[in-house]
């Protein structure tokens, strides 16, 4: 039972950071209906933008500490939501209008575009991620073992959450967003600037993967040009897991999509852990393709 309860831990820790990359994937899917596969690797940017603050931030406020921490936090989701702009009005903006599988293929350019851009800037050898948080030893809890930043990364997560929650469904920019989701045509037809609205969940939901790429890194300090490639497709499973679409079931799917892999790690073979992402993937589309939390769409012929 220890054991068990100690990979359901480890599973917490990795399923919160699918989640928040997975809210990316079923924010844009929500209202533009096409997959963002270049999702990832505004993830893995998000971790070199911190990789390369650190520093600077080190200059004048000492690290690691909370407050370089947040700074670095901040600069960096700042840094990812433009990214996420630029991205959305160069490259899928002037393809709105066309078949999507066209507009895939280019998320697909787009993505082996920032793979090799990173690796021709960053460099193609892995990198140690700074100590940007300051550490505690392992703390005891009934035989379990948890450390500071499994904690921090549960604990951001969970505040992340709850202030996408209160943006979406709290602020007038988020009655927009539901709006568009719902009928694009209808909310164009009542007022609603459909560009902002596609801009602003590009910036929100790039925004989330830097935060997750920083609390990636801080748990795993090896950072490279192509971190993104696995993580982002496991959160795309995770995404289709819950209800692509919707994000109460983008979080649930990354919850179960990490915990899944912990246990499958602990209990059989770290050889499958990746493989068991895209088994389950299969899984759901043959049974429950809506997802988890997902609701069947009635096509018009």
């Amino acid at each position: 039972m220890t054991e068990l309860l100690q990979q359901l831990i480890n599973g917490l820790a990795l399923g919160s950071i699918l989640a928040l990359i997975a809210l990316g994937y079923t924010m844009v899917y929500g209202i533009l209906r096409f997959i963002n596969f270049a999702h990832g690797d505004v993830f893995m940017l998000g971790a070199f933008a911190g990789f390369y603050l650190a520093p600077k931030i080190a200059t004048f406020v000492p690290l690691p500490s909370v407050a370089g921490a947040l700074i670095i936090f901040g600069l960096s989701m700042v840094i990812c939501a433009a990214l996420g702009v630029l991205i959305e009005r160069l490259a899928y903006k002037p393809l709105r209008k066309r078949p999507k599988l066209t507009v895939l293929i280019t998320a697909i350019g787009v993505s082996l575009f920032l793979e090799y851009a990173g690796q021709f800037f960053f460099g193609a050898s892995n990198k140690k991620f700074p100590d940007i948080l300051p550490t505690w030893p392992v703390t005891k809890v009934l035989s379990l073992s948890v450390n500071s930043n499994q904690l921090i990364v549960l604990a951001v997560t969970l505040l992340l959450l709850l202030g996408l929650r209160f943006i979406v469904m709290k602020t007038r920019m988020g009655r927009a967003m539901r709006a568009v989701s719902f009928n694009p045509e209808a909310a164009a037809l009542m007022g609603v600037n459909t560009d902002v609205v596609i801009s602003f969940t590009f910036a929100l939901g790039s925004a989330l993967a830097a935060a997750a790429g920083i609390l990636y890194a801080i748990n795993y300090p090896s950072i490279d040009p192509l971190m993104g490639i696995m993580p982002g497709l496991k959160a795309f499973v995770a995404a289709v897991l819950g209800g692509i679409g919707n994000l109460p079931g983008a979080a649930l799917g990354g919850i179960i999509i990490g915990v899944t892999e912990t246990l499958v790690s602990g209990y059989i073979s770290s050889t499958y852990r990746d493989a068991i992402a895209f088994a389950i993937l299969i899984v759901i589309l043959l049974v429950k393709p809506s997802g988890l939390l997902g609701k069947k769409e009635v096509e018009k012929v």
